[in-house]
């Protein structure tokens, strides 16, 4: 919550969540949550060029056998040691055979893998059938892959593809830090648990589309590829689009998806991970960027490989608009920098002027066509979603119009007396929020 801190015998008011600096000890020249650069809301707009022929295929990894593995040890290898930074991937692979009086009589029982993991994640398959997917965190790095799976009499394989997000990063000892599996037992068998850990494992660094740089032209054209289906494991995607018209930033949207790695006409624009739900309940990110230099005018190729599950018609490649701007100061925020410097340890004001403003600056070839939101006393919210608080005054929004409508940018005033807000309102933060649209000259409202 915002706050009054005494320092020095003085009372300094302190916004929530901030950093006030006062360069001679007394006076605040600077607050983090009280800066003067507007602010912008992202739109993303889907293009005529990138949704049609919106027509995707598929390839699916194919999962290694051990006796196919050209690296076997008794017990499974460490990760990064493996794949030598050059993949993110490496695959584990054992089998093991199971007798009749082995497995569990009562239908309702499935046995169950259980794996102590140091990688970021990890899938599982048991005789070809996906199995599950597991996952560490950054407090807790290790992780159990707990899952229950289907045997059978006779040669059972199982197969893991660890995954990391590239190297560890610092800490302690960093050179001892390790990936992969460090144990591996199966639990729920009629004869008690299989310890798999000294069973005998097979590895394989790196997919085979990597090997093959399936994202390429050349690369892809090695493999069978048929009419794309959702939620299948370990499987490449792709498909073409146009690049759309205009110079505005071009992101991908892959909320449909899971975990993987994106390729754009053979390259890499990075990982993605939407099924990793931060506390905040939603993904980190979601839209990845592409750059424009990637493109062509027609016929891109988009690669996506796809670890877990996912539908890659909901895959969005989008323009991204900043035409919301906004501007959020209080009358009571510090003088700008440039109104003032320090002499001799003490603060000087260099300026004639030295009253709050907020400046609005549209983007290129564009011109404030629409005040979307003003008001002026205690406002609340970030730019895409103020709300007006118990000391809003109802004049702020055509003041603001009459200032900045048919401009490319404007000044507004943060007094206030311009907007006839009443100071003496108990809740009042002598606060000015303002958000307009910026629209090319003449178009028209979406």
């Amino acid at each position: 919550e915002d706050g009054t801190v005494v320092f020095r015998g003085e009372k300094f008011y302190v916004p929530s969540r901030s950093v006030s600096i006062l360069a001679d000890c007394k006076t605040v020249v600077y607050n983090t949550k009280r800066v003067f650069v507007q602010h912008s809301e992202r739109s993303f707009h889907t293009t005529d060029e990138t949704s049609k022929n919106n027509v995707w295929e598929m390839y699916s990894e194919a999962i290694p056998k051990f006796r196919k593995t050209k690296v076997r040890t008794k017990q499974p290898l460490e990760q990064y040691n493996q794949t030598k930074d050059t993949s993110d991937y490496l695959w584990y692979t054992t089998s093991f055979r199971l007798e009749s009086d082995d497995l569990p009589f009562r239908r309702d029982i499935r046995p169950v893998i259980q794996i102590k993991s140091t990688a970021h994640a990890m899938i599982g398959f048991a005789n070809d059938a996906f199995v599950g997917t597991g996952r560490g965190s950054k407090r807790e790095k290790s992780f159990v892959f707990e899952k229950p799976m289907d045997l059978r009499v006779g040669i059972n394989h199982i197969a893991m593809l660890s995954s990391s997000m590239g190297m560890k990063d610092s800490g302690g000892e960093l050179v001892e830090v390790k990936g992969g599996i460090q144990d591996c037992v199966v639990q729920g068998l009629n004869t008690g648990t299989l310890d798999l850990q000294g069973n005998g494992w097979g590895h394989k660094a790196r997919l085979e589309g990597e090997d093959k740089e399936i994202y390429t032209e050349k690369g892809m054209a090695q493999f069978q590829w048929k009419p794309a289906e959702n939620d299948l494991p370990i499987t490449w995607y792709k498909r073409y689009f146009d690049e759309p018209d205009g110079d505005d930033p071009i992101v991908v949207d892959m909320s449909s998806m899971s975990k993987g790695m994106i390729y754009v006409n053979g390259e890499g624009i990075g990982r993605y991970w939407t099924s990793f739900i931060t506390l905040a309940g939603h993904p980190s990110q979601s839209v990845y960027h592409i750059p424009r230099a990637f493109l062509k005018p027609k016929g891109n190729l988009l690669i996506i490989f796809e670890e877990e599950l996912g539908k890659p018609g909901g895959i969005l490649i989008q323009t991204v608009r900043r035409d919301d701007i906004c501007v959020f100061i209080s009358e009571h925020n510090p003088a700008q920098i440039k109104t003032w410097e320090s002499d001799g340890g003490q603060i000087k004001l260099i300026a004639e002027d030295t009253s709050t403003r907020g400046t609005l600056n549209c983007p290129p070839k564009r011109t404030i066509q629409e005040v979307v939101f003003a008001s002026f006393g205690n406002p609340e919210g970030a730019c895409g979603n103020f709300t007006a608080g118990t000391c809003h005054t109802p004049d702020a929004k055509a003041i603001v119009e009459k200032e900045c409508l048919g401009k490319e940018s404007c000044v507004l005033p943060v007094v206030n007396t311009v907007y006839g807000a009443d100071i003496n309102c108990p809740a009042t933060t002598a606060t000015l929020a303002v958000q307009v649209r910026c629209k090319v000259s003449g178009a028209q409202a979406a």
